[in-house]
């Protein structure tokens, strides 16, 4: 399916910029009113804006990303097609602080399409509990 073609190539962008630890690649891909819900986090961000903010924060306390790999992808498709939901399992090689760290986790973004672009407008990341580190 062609739609969902394109909802996995947002979703891909996405996590490439991640892992890039590109911020100037990986914030467009959301829409500024986009929401954001973290379990690192200790409230919801409101924002694109809230995100970046934090993330300065994240980096300033020495926090960098080195490589981001998705498995497990599903796409479903709501609203006649106007909205999809991407979900995926996260493998994330980052450093916190001082130490270099693996993260396991599930995530979910949902997209909208705006003037024919998949546009994330809200991501949900919590811990994978079946990741056992390695």
């Amino acid at each position: 399916m062609a739609v969902e073609a394109d909802v996995l190539e947002a979703a891909a962008n996405i996590v490439a910029a991640f892992g890039s630890n590109d911020k100037e690649s990986y914030f467009p891909l959301f829409s500024p009113e986009a929401t954001f819900v973290f379990h690192s986090s200790s409230s919801r961000l409101n924002s694109r804006a809230e995100y970046e903010s934090e993330w300065s924060a994240w980096e300033l306390a020495g926090f960098r990303i080195h490589s981001c790999r998705s498995s497990d992808q599903k796409v479903t498709l709501h609203s006649g097609g106007s909205v999809a939901v991407f979900s995926h399992t996260v493998r994330t090689d980052l450093t916190v602080g001082s130490e270099r760290v693996q993260a396991g986790e599930r995530e979910s973004i949902v997209f909208e399409l705006v003037n024919g672009t998949w546009i994330a407008v809200h991501e949900h990341l919590s811990i994978d509990p079946n990741y056992l580190g390695k």
